[in-house]
């Protein structure tokens, strides 16, 4: 790997790269992007497996209070990403995003371990939801700094004209690990029963992201540095006083459009296997084999829709994204919920995503592109981490609330209302960013 200056802003804009400076930068995207992966298929087998182990942590009840239950266990672990995005958004712009990236890598690995080893409600009572919930607290603040610091670094590091296309990889392994949570799953399902898997066959995908994330520790231990000296040593590096005293606006506004991103990004992914199940009447095998290959095709557009914002600006593809999710949540939320045939829901889940996907293509350099490489990591991490714990990570919790007392649609509504939201805040994004496209 080239050291870590060669990567710092230091070129002009005018400058073009070199062939070996090229390769340095798309190896730096591929390794960065491949610890993301594992970090958020730590994060989302979670989701996948909860139809399992519901009932080996709570009590038994309904199916519904008890997925309530878990999806609660979920929402708690997002609240500790306002923390991680502090902690290590901080730890990003002082002491450079490499250092922040194997610290939340290295605190995922133990959150999963301890969750594949945990004993059931039925052999230590109410200890195990509760060092359920400590795990998944840990996980939480771990992925609220990997989101930030891996944004950062991957648009810092994308060539110049192309930085939508390059830092739309930051989704297309974020869903990349997704889908890869959804195949073991798939897998595991195919080759146990579902006794099996109750019992202890999902103990199976935590092992999994606990070994292989010790594998993504070591492919981030070869990235170069992005951030400069000059910016680490800055007096405001990392300071929560310095982003806002300076660059509140850009802070709210992140906020603004993220907690809708969240929302419909959560209602259309991880909810989406339960809302087949609970409330389209599919089996589970049927949900997980439609959401393998809706994410699938969701992982393949990220590029497509991140290039598109390379030609019409990162503004446009926001405004298409508020209006569209507006205008179509509602009609997409109520035929999937009478959606009897897989591939109608297929078809319609699709739709939706893309309409998604004018946001996740470009999150995390839109939201890099409002702030200076001095409190660019923090600035990200928080805002983003902020509008997820408020607005992403209840997603399920809400949707099954409004479900457990008979007004499943009143969520569709809610959702569309943010999307609103989105829209609105999108129409304060400048055309040209003040920040990024001056450096390197």
């Amino acid at each position: 790997m080239a050291p870590a200056e060669d990567l710092a802003p230091t070129a002009a804009p005018s400058d073009p790269y070199t062939a070996h400076e090229k390769r340095h930068r798309i190896f730096s995207i591929v390794a960065a992007s491949s610890g993301n992966l594992v970090e958020w298929f730590d994060f989302y087998i979670y989701a996948f497996c909860a139809l399992y182990f519901a009932p080996a942590f709570f009590p038994k009840s309904d199916s519904t209070a008890q997925l309530l239950n878990t999806a609660g266990v979920f929402a708690a672990g997002f609240l500790m990403r306002p923390i991680g995005g502090w902690l290590l958004g901080r730890l990003a712009d002082r002491k450079g995003r490499k250092v922040s990236m194997l610290v939340s890598v290295t605190m995922m690995c133990g959150g999963s371990l301890l969750i594949a080893c945990l004993p059931t409600y039925a052999q230590i009572g109410a200890w195990a939801p509760f060092l359920l919930l400590m795990a998944r607290l840990f996980q939480g603040l771990s992925v609220g700094g990997e989101y930030g610091t891996t944004a950062t670094y991957m648009s810092e590091v994308a060539l110049r004209g192309q930085r939508g296309f390059f830092s739309s990889f930051q989704y297309v392994t974020l869903i990349g690990g997704q889908l890869l949570a959804v195949l073991v799953v798939v897998v595991l399902q195919a080759l146990l029963s579902e006794d099996e898997l109750r019992a202890w066959g999902w103990r199976i995908p935590f092992v999994i992201g606990a070994a292989t994330a010790v594998v993504a520790l070591y492919l981030r231990r070869s990235l170069s540095e992005t951030a400069s000296e000059a910016s680490r040593s800055h007096q405001e590096a990392g300071t929560v006083g310095g982003l806002f005293r300076h660059h509140k606006a850009a802070f709210f506004t992140v906020l603004g459009y993220t907690a809708g991103g969240s929302l419909i990004f959560y209602t259309f992914t991880t909810y989406m296997q339960k809302y087949l199940v609970n409330s389209a009447g599919m089996s589970i095998k049927t949900a997980s084999n439609v959401m393998t290959f809706a994410l699938f095709v969701y992982m393949c557009m990220q590029p497509l829709f991140g290039a598109l914002s390379d030609r019409i600006g990162r503004r446009n593809n926001m405004l298409l994204f508020g209006a569209l999710g507006a205008l179509a949540t509602v009609p997409i939320m109520s035929a999937l919920n009478d959606a009897t045939n897989p591939y109608v829901a297929f078809a319609l889940i699709i739709l939706a995503l893309a309409i998604v996907s004018f946001y996740t293509s470009i999150s995390g350099i839109v939201k890099a592109e409002m702030f200076p490489p001095e409190v660019r990591a923090l600035g990200v991490g928080l805002a983003y981490a902020v509008a997820n714990a408020m607005f992403g990570g209840s997603a399920e919790y809400v949707a099954l609330g409004l479900k457990s007392i008979g007004h499943e649609s009143a969520f569709y509504w809610y959702v569309t209302a943010m999307m609103v939201i989105a829209f609105l805040v999108a129409l304060r994004l400048p055309k040209k960013p003040s920040y990024l496209h001056e450096d390197r």
